[in-house]
């Protein structure tokens, strides 16, 4: 992930790309299995974790709260949080076509950004560990949220896998590219308002070439 240089007149991007993460880039049902399956036996708190990893997109807060008393959820967030990076990262693999789409928003002249609900130094370990560079990371966002990140960057396309993702473009005024890969089948997607969906990561680089076209013409 490189450093942006700063200077008086930065040059604009001709493009700017924002991602999801998780069921986005990465396919973290395996390691966030593994991380709430170590949280359950270090608590002594059943938590089922093959039904919580169908319900990736929102923040770890709001599964939590289907396990543990709402007085113990931001200690059992923070634990969650710490615990992560040993259970979760080495069995996490990128979605497939994730390393090639942020190749290709670079490729043509352009910025790709991650932003994510998930814990920002987490999301950038995965990122790291599975060789996937975009230009810059921003966690702890979800939905509407998101627009803060993909307006400061000034993000003219955001790709997701969740209506959360659909609502984020849309409030920023970017055009929402999905992909089915995660919680939210293709209607539902259609349905929250997505712009585009393609069947997965694979065909953004296409989708991509055609989108910069089009503007330029």
């Amino acid at each position: 992930m490189s450093s942006e240089t700063t200077s008086t007149t930065p040059a604009v991007p001709l493009l700017t790309v924002g991602f999801d993460l998780d069921m986005t880039l990465i396919d973290s049902r395996p390691g966030i299995k593994a991380a709430y399956q170590a949280l359950s036996a270090e608590t002594g708190t059943f938590i089922d974790a093959d039904q919580a990893v169908t319900r990736l997109g929102p923040p770890l807060d709001e599964e939590l709260a289907n396990w543990f008393p709402a007085a113990e959820i931001p200690a059992m967030a923070d634990r969650y949080r710490e615990i992560y990076p040993t259970h979760a990262i080495d069995p996490t693999p990128a979605m497939p076509g994730a390393r090639e789409a942020i190749e290709a928003v670079q490729a043509l002249g352009g910025r790709a950004i991650v932003v994510t609900a998930k814990h920002q130094p987490n999301a950038v370990l995965h990122l790291r560990h599975l060789g996937i560079e975009p230009d810059a990371v921003v966690g702890w966002l979800w939905a509407e949220a998101k627009a803060v990140a993909l307006r400061e960057y000034g993000a003219q396309v955001y790709v997701g896998d969740h209506v959360g993702d659909v609502r984020g473009a849309r409030a920023a005024g970017a055009v929402s590219v999905t992909v089915p890969t995660g919680p939210c089948p293709e209607p539902e997607l259609r349905a929250a308002g997505a712009d585009v969906v393609l069947p997965d990561l694979t065909a953004l680089p296409g989708w991509l070439t055609e989108y910069v076209r089009t503007r330029e013409v």
